[in-house]
């Protein structure tokens, strides 16, 4: 039993080692090339949350708050060297990428995460944008983080794989998608050209303007359809063709088309496990 004890009490001291944790605050403002030409703004986070409001001014300003977490002190001073807060500015254009070890080395950008345990350290961004109210939009995040975006009127492509995505007095036109959350965007002005928004494991809601005109493809397979529009159905769009290996393939379209109003704007609505609603603002 003497030996025992001992043995406890080192297992004891191995898993109650407190996590080293380190804050850092980096503040930077942007003043754009051309304040009448195109803006936009690109966040590539991992870890954390993105918040970007639109203002009236012609500058971007920016707020990211780092959060490391790890096993040491010296994983600490490894994840400082290895994981980088890219910030770069073309012209009219501001990047913010969260560069490190996670990501391939392909080219493209991609992520290959093995999770945090796998380095000894966890990194953090919660990022907080003012932008020109007409900018363009490019956000992502994978994550322990939301995406929250209000009064940009500007096209955007927005995708978050483990949180949800909140657009507030949207105007543009563009994509949305939250994997596995929540997707909810309230319209001050409907999309003008093709957009697509979706989620594979939460509802998609969303609030137009009484004025929709537009031609739906919808399609969830385990939740359900919500319209406050009047709708007429329209026949399913032909079969994509495509030859492999010397032969002709034919995909089937799964989405369901309805024309609201006199039809417009082709808006696709994607999702799995959750409802879809297509709501008029002021309704409730």
């Amino acid at each position: 039993m003497g030996k025992v004890i001992p043995l406890a009490l080192c297992l004891l001291a191995a898993v109650s080692g407190e996590t080293v944790e380190e804050k850092e605050t980096i503040r930077r403002t942007f003043r754009l090339a051309q304040p009448s030409a195109a803006k936009r703004v690109e966040v590539d986070n991992l870890n954390g949350s993105i918040r970007v409001a639109g203002t009236s001014g012609g500058d971007v300003e920016l707020i990211a708050h780092q959060t490391i977490s790890a096993e040491s002190k010296e994983k600490v001073q490894q994840a400082r060297q290895e994981v980088k807060l890219e910030i770069e500015q073309r012209d009219n254009t501001v990047s913010l990428l969260v560069d490190g070890p996670f990501r391939c080395k392909c080219g493209d950008g991609s992520i290959n995460f093995r999770g945090w345990h796998h380095y000894g350290y966890k990194v953090r961004y919660d990022f907080e944008l003012k932008v020109p109210q007409d900018a363009g939009l490019y956000l992502r995040t994978v994550n322990d983080g939301e995406i929250k975006v209000e009064n940009v009127f500007g096209d955007y492509d927005i995708e978050n794989i483990n949180g949800g995505i909140e657009m507030l007095e949207a105007a543009g036109s563009g994509r949305a998608y939250a994997l596995n959350g929540k997707l909810m965007v309230l319209f001050r002005k409907n999309p003008q050209s093709a957009s697509y928004f979706g989620s594979l494991n939460g509802p998609v809601d969303l609030l137009f303007q009484p004025d929709l005109s537009a031609d739906l493809r919808v399609k969830t397979f385990n939740g359900k359809i919500y319209s406050d529009f009047p709708v007429t159905y329209l026949p399913p769009a032909a079969p994509q063709q495509e030859r492999r290996n010397g032969k002709f393939v034919f995909k089937a379209d799964r989405f369901a088309g309805a024309r609201v109003g006199k039809g417009g704007p082709e808006i696709k609505l994607d999702g799995f496990n959750g409802d879809i609603r297509i709501r008029q603002r002021g309704s409730d």
